[in-house]
């Protein structure tokens, strides 16, 4: 695309940040209910809306009957260092990582837990480690979905059935966009704020019975600050994973939640949720593999997301550019759609290498997507030509 004249259209919701993400299409504050607004979140209201909250979620996850599901503070990292500081160290355990959050946790098992017999794997933003490469007997914490590279597991080959170790996954920008191998999982956590586009601050954490069991029987050496303490009496505080939460949750924020599970529910459930953030993710391949001075992160097809793709620049005028000028060329790109509302958010991340990212979930139109494209190659060239 060389013409300089601006396209026709926008989108009609310039919303695409990987997180925050979109609301669903047709929200609105109507939408939420409020009577638990103003009500103790202790009271058979609020416990029963948070029961509820929980329930969709099991009911639209394909949630096995025999796991715990639970409301945490501290969105999806709250939920995923919960597991970690009270699951680790029982056993050797590794931890993989492909993207900033993913080092998250190496950080928190180095430095923070100081875990013995721990051992680490990484890779470059845009591929994954040889997971293979795992011991089948050590616990094993890894991210699903690479949220800040595009890069997922292909698949759960790699985790044996009946493995000694637990695993704890976080799957925070995979769950409503991708099937889940429970049977391999034993804490999965996630925040409402990524797929779902609902309103952040809380996080799910789903437990099998064989978490259950480590939670119950392990007692780590370190202290357990109150909002990761699960157990009461020595065993797993079931009320948590019926409502009682461990602090006192967003109630406007659980109904927000509940509004967009609802909507998921009406639509088809997660079956119409992969379906649609498939197609989303599709036009955006093709669009990249079409576009010359673009490639996406992840050089692997079965590698790919289809939730935030992200995707690179290349070509002979943007290899001419000094590294400080190429990490501008995203960065101007979005700040030109930004100011002319076309697009909010689509940045990379800002640790990863210069690019941008579109998110595909299952909340974004397909539409929408299709209008923006053709404005990223218009401020593209609009920079390129000075």
């Amino acid at each position: 695309m060389t013409d300089l004249t601006p396209p026709a259209l926008k989108p009609e919701r310039p919303y695409f940040s990987s997180g925050p993400t979109a609301k669903f299409p047709g929200w609105s504050l109507d939408k939420l209910k409020t009577d638990s607004l103003g009500r103790s979140h202790r009271s058979a209201l609020g416990k029963a809306r948070l029961k509820y909250a929980i329930d969709l979620s099991r009911e639209l996850l394909g949630v096995p009957e025999d796991y715990l599901v639970g409301i945490m503070p501290g969105s999806d990292t709250g939920a995923l260092e919960c597991a970690m500081w009270t699951m680790l160290g029982a056993r050797p355990a590794t931890v993989a990582a492909w993207e900033s959050f993913g080092n998250v946790w190496i950080q928190d098992a180095a430095k923070q837990l100081k875990l013995k017999g721990l051992t680490t794997l990484d890779a470059d933003y845009g591929e994954i480690p040889d997971l293979a490469a795992i011991p089948q007997d050590n616990d094993v914490v890894f991210t699903w979905n690479g949220t800040t590279s595009g890069a997922k597991i292909p698949n759960t080959d790699w985790l044996a059935p009946g493995r000694e170790g637990v695993t704890i996954n976080d799957a925070t920008s995979a769950v409503f966009a991708m099937e889940m191998d429970w049977p391999k999982l034993d804490a999965t956590t996630y925040s409402w704020q990524k797929v779902m586009g609902s309103e952040a601050q809380h996080g799910m954490l789903i437990l099998s019975p064989k978490a259950v069991e480590r939670i119950e029987s392990f007692d780590p050496e370190w202290p357990l600050p109150k909002l990761f303490r699960l157990k009461k009496g020595g065993k797993i505080n079931r009320g948590i994973f019926e409502g009682a939460t461990i602090n006192t949750p967003s109630m406007l924020a659980t109904e927000d939640y509940i509004a967009a599970l609802e909507w998921a529910q009406a639509i088809g459930g997660r079956k119409a949720l992969f379906e649609r953030a498939d197609a989303n993710a599709k036009i955006v391949y093709d669009w990249i593999e079409a576009t010359p001075w673009l490639r996406n992160m992840v050089a692997d097809p079965a590698q790919r997301t289809n939730t935030g793709v992200c995707f690179v620049f290349q070509g002979d005028w943007y290899d001419s550019l000094s590294p400080e000028e190429q990490a501008d060329v995203p960065k101007k790109i979005v700040k030109k759609l930004e100011g002319l509302d076309v697009a909010y958010d689509f940045n990379g991340y800002r640790d990863a290498p210069p690019s941008l990212r579109i998110w595909c979930g299952a909340t974004v139109e397909q539409e929408d997507i299709k209008r923006l494209l053709p404005w990223i190659e218009w401020a593209y060239e609009s920079l390129k030509n000075g």
